[in-house]
């Protein structure tokens, strides 16, 4: 069964720098998740941009390297420290809650970029109706969350068709590090978005990054792996 363990939330703060180091070069970041977003937003030149749960902010980074008029927030003041450090204080980098009423106006953002922040979240309806408010009609929304048959392969005597939260332990920087992660079924991650009144564009399960180092690929001939999730989502 999977471990019960919650780390308080001043521990995300503590870990901010082990985890922004490991995330600027793994496999599961800087190959597989940052690259399908992208792939997934397309061209971004001269769009408004929302990046939720920016961290320390290299996913911002690349948006702003395409074009787009980027903003982010992050809930672990932390993180955004370590953004504004990589990004200099001329991009909006804010502290906010996900899970509470987000500091944009309404139809402020052609597109929002949610990169692994919503397997942390417990209840989607809120944020996701924040993220739409927020959004021009029409806008996008492009998310990375877990994939939930990861849940069901590593804790295969759980219920998969429970909500559940759940906690594991990974070493970064010689540093160990426990992440708490919410696990709900396939059909109730889908029915969340179009309950929220978003419609599926598009749904990915990508193979790493061409460019992924020969070391990192979890199968020799780079096929497509269990891991994340992604999605491309329409706000009517």
């Amino acid at each position: 069964m999977p471990s019960t363990q919650d780390p308080e939330p001043d521990q995300y703060d503590a870990f901010a720098v082990a985890y922004s180091s490991a995330n600027d070069s793994n496999l599961y970041n800087a190959y597989y998740a940052r690259p399908e977003l992208l792939r997934l937003a397309g061209d971004v030149s001269g769009l408004r941009v929302l990046d939720v749960g920016c961290g320390a902010g290299p996913l911002t980074k690349q948006l702003q390297d395409k074009g787009a008029d980027v903003s982010g927030f992050d809930g672990s003041a932390a993180m955004i420290d370590l953004a504004r450090r990589r990004l200099g204080d001329d991009v909006d980098l804010r502290v906010a809650d996900l899970a509470a009423r987000l500091p944009y106006g309404d139809g402020e953002f052609d597109l929002a970029v949610a990169s692994l922040v919503l397997h942390y979240i417990k209840d989607w309806a809120r944020p996701l109706a924040e993220l739409r408010r927020v959004l021009k009609p029409g806008g996008r929304l492009v998310v990375a969350t877990m994939h939930p048959t990861v849940y069901a392969v590593v804790h295969s005597d759980a219920d998969y068709f429970a909500l559940t939260q759940y906690s594991e332990d990974y070493e970064m920087a010689g540093q160990t590090v426990w992440m708490t992660y919410w696990h709900r079924p396939l059909h109730a991650v889908f029915n969340a978005f179009v309950d929220a009144g978003f419609h599926i564009s598009k749904v990915s399960e990508p193979p790493p990054a061409a460019d992924t180092p020969p070391e990192l690929l979890p199968n020799e001939d780079g096929r497509s792996f269990i891991c994340f999730l992604f999605l491309e989502l329409t706000s009517a």
